[in-house]
């Protein structure tokens, strides 16, 4: 088995040596610069030597990095030369994913751009359910739970990470809404209730609310939909509300934020690993997922 390291880091430190920056590299790869400085930082450490330094007139490349630059990209164009030979021209492959509703809705959507702009020659097919008459077709799943598939290749995307929140209008000259006074939202999984409050509560030290209380949804959406209208207090994975904590539709009760349980999972069947569709969108996936 060749010894070699993730592609994501040559494939960063190839961009950011061709542009000398790390900020045309991340516009190139439609990432933030963090990430890319994070790449660059893992691929030092891989190798052990220093791969770029800052000057004054801007990023320039050590001895080492100027050693590898053009093997890796010949290497490249290499590959590249050799997938264009075999490709079928205006080929279109088109990838089957099982999605949440929510987590495709509010995340998904939100970087698909990027993705359709990188690979412009995969369609994308998204559904929040798959039935026995197409279950073969379904090239990922993407699942909401507590641990990895045993049937399948399974890796955990991203951990929730979940804060209490509730619209402006339920607080009181900036002070939080009394938890005792308005409704807690719970959202339903599987027919039953996650602990999501439970949870909150434990972290926050409070025996005194009943979590038991409350209003209960089949979506995640409805829960977000209902805390937005002013309808009750929701704990919710911030993941998931980004926009609304950013325009203050949604404001949090206290900082407090609690880790999991639950998080997403990707998985993909043992059949459906080796096609390209399929590597190129988990690749991507973990990428996004982890910047």
């Amino acid at each position: 088995m060749r010894q070699l390291p993730s592609l994501n880091m040559l494939r960063v430190f190839e961009e950011v040596a061709r542009h000398r920056s790390f900020n045309q590299a991340a516009v190139g790869l439609n990432v933030t610069q963090g990430a890319v400085s994070r790449q660059i930082k893992q691929f030092e450490d891989y190798l052990g030597v220093a791969l770029f330094i800052r000057t004054p007139q801007g990023l320039s490349l050590t001895e080492a990095g100027t050693a590898l630059f053009p093997h890796l990209s010949d290497a490249f164009d290499q590959v590249e030369r050799a997938l264009q030979a075999v490709r079928v021209p205006n080929l279109r492959q088109r990838l089957r994913i099982v999605a949440p509703p929510t987590w495709a809705t509010r995340w998904l959507s939100a970087h698909l751009r990027a993705f359709c702009q990188r690979y412009p020659d995969i369609s994308l097919s998204v559904t929040h359910q798959a039935n026995h008459d197409n279950l073969a077709e379904i090239d990922c799943h993407i699942r909401f739970g507590l641990a990895a598939a045993s049937h399948c290749d399974s890796q955990l995307l991203v951990m929730e990470r979940h804060i209490a929140v509730a619209s402006p209008e339920l607080f009181v000259e900036d002070q939080p809404p009394d938890l005792k006074r308005f409704p807690l939202l719970h959202i339903l999984h599987d027919g039953k209730r996650l602990k999501v409050w439970e949870n909150w509560l434990a972290a926050m030290g409070r025996d005194d609310i009943d979590a038991a209380h409350g209003l209960e949804f089949s979506t995640l959406d409805q829960v977000i939909h209902t805390a937005l209208a002013g309808g009750g207090l929701a704990v919710i994975d911030r993941q998931m509300i980004e926009k609304e904590l950013a325009n203050g539709s949604l404001l949090p009760i206290t900082p407090v934020e609690v880790l999991g349980p639950y998080g997403y999972w990707l998985d993909v069947a043992n059949d459906k690993q080796g096609l390209s569709k399929v590597r190129l969108f988990t690749d991507w996936l973990e990428w996004v997922s982890n910047p």
